[in-house]
């Protein structure tokens, strides 16, 4: 079996996506490999189809439990042999998974870092024919990325003690350069075998709101728009999760908490009720992350900023991994950043690393506040560039353009008057003619610029430096109290050589989350989607594991009625054709009788 043919009988579909064939194509030369693409670009075919090609055995390496069981289940959807064994597993069913991977019956093994870290587990690993190590969410393997986990440090000497010698495929959606070069350097890739695909993610819409009301009036607003969409909403505390999820119910909203303050049993249950659409929308911390590989997601919305972009792309990524239409939100706050800044500082990691997450909040304040391209900031921000998206809210910001050139010279003088010795704060307090004790002791009110905003509220003027910072007027100088200091662009305002302009909330607007289809196709889509639930739920799986929403929308589109035209839709192989293609068949044919 080829490649293609595997990807086209055992996963129903026709071409690869950008990147995977060279992945797969270097990967079957038995070469250590670095995939960097984003996520739902397709990174688990680079490692299962090499599984189903080579003759022995692939181990992956995945960091969440929960992520392991729905890959086994999608798998066995597909009619491939794949088990998990972690502390879920009980140990007198370790063993016979073993023997069945021996005997050739699995093909793939999913297993935590921890585990394969155990001797004995190794030594057991050593009576098997291991062709490929496949290590997911390879980023935790760096101090430089965003979710370090120290047991992914000890991969490499793992890997480098199994007797069958295998090759080693690293992946991830969220690595920038520096992460990259420390990936490879970890685990022995070379630099040639780096395949990093581009980062945009072309369906989703990516949002900054600045709330003039409460987030709490704004997300209501919002799901009163989704209602029956599944969403995510991101909040930093296990309280603020709390309260925000008691807020929803209240309001009768189809909505359930997670975070790590809870027992397992309950975890557990939530994350199934929304696997399983029981939930359409989940509040939770960052502890309901990599582990959702649900994939009708069509809204993320982070209720509290993010700390850092890799983080925020990734759990935005959560939404439209079927690659339909969807939209990912950024409510902005300030004060968030200015609780995680407290938190680095109480940290006691090595001055370097403060000083480069200093600098990842710097990034996300920017992000917030500049006018570019959203997926342009963020694609640039990995290394990369592309055009702009057309379909962020600022590509599609029709506000009225102001210009504030005044207003900016005022911020810049004042800047000037306290010798770019001051942060932020200090700042926007000045031009609001703020007179407490700190204003008096630094003589800021008997400078000219003092109170020239007055109009504005401190909040307001802060939003404005942050502005003027990530438009390259202004420049923060320093990690851990950054200074504000005039940019070079700033002093050709000063003279009067360039303008200053900015745009001045809109509602809730459910055409970025819809997939555009005739009233025909919808109404198909819908009895198939019903059936599909009756499908999954009499298997004990997830719907989107037995068809994701977009084979159905395809099959809605397609309305295939033999096994030449099912095996059409996107999505579907031989194992779905042979084990769904006549009910679904029999819906469409139903559905058409009817029209007729």
């Amino acid at each position: 079996m080829t490649p293609e043919q595997v990807l086209k009988d055992n996963f129903g579909f026709k071409t690869f996506r950008s990147g995977q064939a060279a992945v797969i194509s270097r990967v079957m030369a038995g070469k250590n490999v670095l995939a960097v693409m984003p996520t739902g670009g397709g990174k688990s075919l680079c490692y299962q189809i090499p599984a189903l090609v080579n003759p022995g055995v692939t181990l992956v390496v995945s960091p969440l439990i929960s992520l392991m069981k729905d890959q086994v289940d999608s798998l066995k959807q597909n009619g491939i042999a794949a088990a998990a064994i972690n502390s879920t597993i009980p140990q007198e069913e370790v063993n016979p998974i073993l023997r069945q991977a021996y005997e050739g019956k699995i093909k793939l093994i999913y297993v935590t870092p921890e585990r394969l870290n155990m001797d004995y587990f190794r030594y057991q690993l050593n009576f098997l024919p291991i062709d490929l190590v496949a290590i997911d969410e390879a980023h935790c393997i760096s101090q430089w990325g965003h979710d370090f986990r120290p047991a992914y440090r000890q991969l490499r000497e793992g890997i480098d003690g199994l007797k069958s010698h295998p090759n080693t495929l690293a992946l991830t959606a969220t690595a920038t350069p520096a992460v990259q070069e420390d990936i490879g350097d970890q685990l022995g890739i070379s630099r040639d075998n780096f395949v990093i695909t581009n980062f945009t993610r072309p369906n989703i819409s990516f949002r900054v709101v600045h709330p003039e009301n409460s987030t709490r009036r704004y997300i209501r607003e919002y799901l009163k728009e989704h209602q029956d969409e599944a969403g995510i909403i991101y909040v930093n505390t296990r309280k603020g999760v709390d309260e925000l999820t008691t807020y929803l119910l209240e309001h009768q909203f189809s909505v359930a908490a997670y975070h790590a303050g809870m027992d397992p049993a309950s975890r557990s249950k939530v994350q199934d009720d929304f696997q399983f659409d029981r939930v359409n929308t989940i509040v939770a911390t960052s502890a309901f992350g990599m582990g959702i590989d649900k994939s009708n997601v069509r809204f993320v919305i982070h209720a509290t900023s993010a700390q850092n972009i890799e983080s925020y792309y990734q759990e935005a990524g959560r939404a439209g991994r079927d690659g339909l239409p969807s939209e990912a939100i950024l409510i902005y706050h300030p004060n968030d950043l200015r609780q995680y800044r407290w938190f680095i500082d109480q940290s006691t990691a090595d001055d370097d690393y403060r000083d480069l997450q200093y600098k990842k909040l710097q990034a996300v304040a920017n992000y917030a506040s500049t006018p570019e391209c959203l997926q342009q900031y963020i694609v640039r921000y990995f290394g990369q560039d592309c055009d702009p998206c057309g379909h962020c809210s600022n590509c599609t910001d029709d506000r009225t353009i102001q210009d504030i050139t005044t207003e900016s010279k005022h911020v810049l003088e004042m800047v000037q008057e306290l010798h770019g010795r001051f942060g932020k704060g200090v700042v926007a307090q000045a031009l609001t003619g703020s007179h407490n004790k700190r204003m008096v002791e630094i003589g800021a009110p008997e400078m000219e610029n003092f109170g020239t905003l007055k109009q504005l509220s401190k909040q307001e003027a802060a939003s404005l430096i942050d502005y003027l910072v990530a438009t390259g007027i202004l420049q923060t100088v320093g990690a851990q109290y950054p200074v504000v200091q005039i940019a070079p662009d700033g002093w050709a305002v000063l003279k009067g050589d360039k303008k200053v302009t900015r745009r001045q909330e809109k509602q809730p607007d459910r055409s970025r989350t819809q997939v555009m289809e005739s009233p025909d196709v919808a109404a198909l889509f819908e009895q198939l989607r019903q059936k599909r639930l009756e499908l999954a739920t009499s298997q004990g799986v997830p719907p989107f594991v037995v068809f994701s929403d977009k084979t159905l929308h395809d099959m809605a589109r397609l309305k295939p009625q033999t096994k030449r035209d099912f095996l059409e839709v996107n999505g579907v192989g031989q194992q779905k054709l042979a084990q769904y293609g006549e009910v679904m068949m029999n819906v469409i044919g139903e559905y058409l009788a009817g029209k007729n």
